[in-house]
């Protein structure tokens, strides 16, 4: 309870701190580059480093590339049936195609299930959500921008990604035992995320941004929340049977609101950038409602 009022109020706080212009655009930004370059590194070589190694693992990363492609296919329709561009299209995908699992999906497993499990909403993220937020999504944002795209330039960004390689550099160092000071630093830098994660959340939502977007934002919430966890949900528990805890902490990462990365990758590319805002700012603030409610759900199998 204590991490989840946590997440609430440095959520708060960064509406306040927007809303009273004490930072620019530039801050979330700011926030943003500590929280990949130190936080999200630090869990992963803590947490990798004890992770079990098994097939099992394949469906926490494979649950961001089903989110992602059923979410492309879902919006391409929509985008027919309401004349919508293929930026708004694409805007939706990099969206809520894609879910926040390691800047609101992490600080959430450790309050709903565990701080042990947080490598697993790790994988989810790096080998999920990243790796399809990385090749496909920017391939699509890089296409409906004009701007050009090639294999060096998309596998450059997966390679040299921190979290992605502070996962891999934490598998291969299983076989060592961390020193006790090391578990110590990585444990107090992780920390950070948590606070820094939902501060920059908060203060990525303008109420301009929100004017316009209606009948979008509520398509897109609408999938994200709902429809996506319930499609994991239904393929992983019911038609593969599968209710282990690894199973249930990937339903719940994909019941996570919109990607903050992927909203700025729309944004960075000048596709729908107040549409991305929107989706990313108002997901986050209803998830917190719809992640109690999703755990709640989960526990009945």
């Amino acid at each position: 309870m204590v991490n989840f009022i946590l997440l609430c109020v440095c959520f708060v706080l960064g509406l306040a701190i927007r809303m009273a212009g004490i930072v620019d655009e530039k801050g979330p930004a700011a926030l943003n580059a500590v929280v990949i370059y130190m936080s999200m590194p630090a869990l992963a070589l803590l947490y990798a480093h004890s992770l079990p190694m098994g097939v099992e693992l394949i469906f926490p990363a494979a649950m961001g590339w089903i989110v992602f492609a059923i979410g492309y296919v879902f919006f391409t329709v929509l985008g027919k049936i309401f004349d919508w561009d293929e930026k708004t299209v694409v805007c939706l995908t990099l969206c809520v195609g894609l879910g926040n699992t390691s800047f609101v999906g992490l600080p959430m497993i450790e309050t709903f299930f565990g701080q042990q499990y947080i490598g697993i909403g790790m994988l989810c993220d790096t080998g999920g959500s990243f790796l399809a937020l990385a090749i496909p999504g920017i391939i699509l944002a890089a296409k409906v921008s004009g701007a050009e795209v090639n294999g060096p330039m998309v596998a450059k960004k997966v390679l040299l990604f921190p979290p992605f390689l502070a996962v891999v550099l934490g598998i291969a160092l299983q076989p060592v035992t961390y020193p006790d000071w090391v578990t110590g630093v990585l444990t107090r830098l992780g920390s950070t995320l948590s606070p820094l994660a939902l501060l920059s959340v908060g203060m990525t939502l303008s109420v301009n941004s929100l004017r316009g977007h209606t009948r979008e934002l509520l398509w897109g919430l609408g999938y994200k929340l709902v429809l996506a966890p319930l499609i994991i949900l239904l393929l992983y528990m019911v038609v593969l049977g599968k209710t282990d805890v690894v199973t249930r902490v990937t339903v719940f990462e994909a019941a996570m609101g919109p990607m903050v990365t992927g909203g700025i990758i729309a944004m960075s590319h000048g596709v729908k950038s107040s549409l991305a805002v929107a989706l990313v700012g108002v997901g986050t603030v209803v998830s917190f409602a719809t992640l109690p409610a999703w755990y709640a759900v989960i526990q009945l199998f």
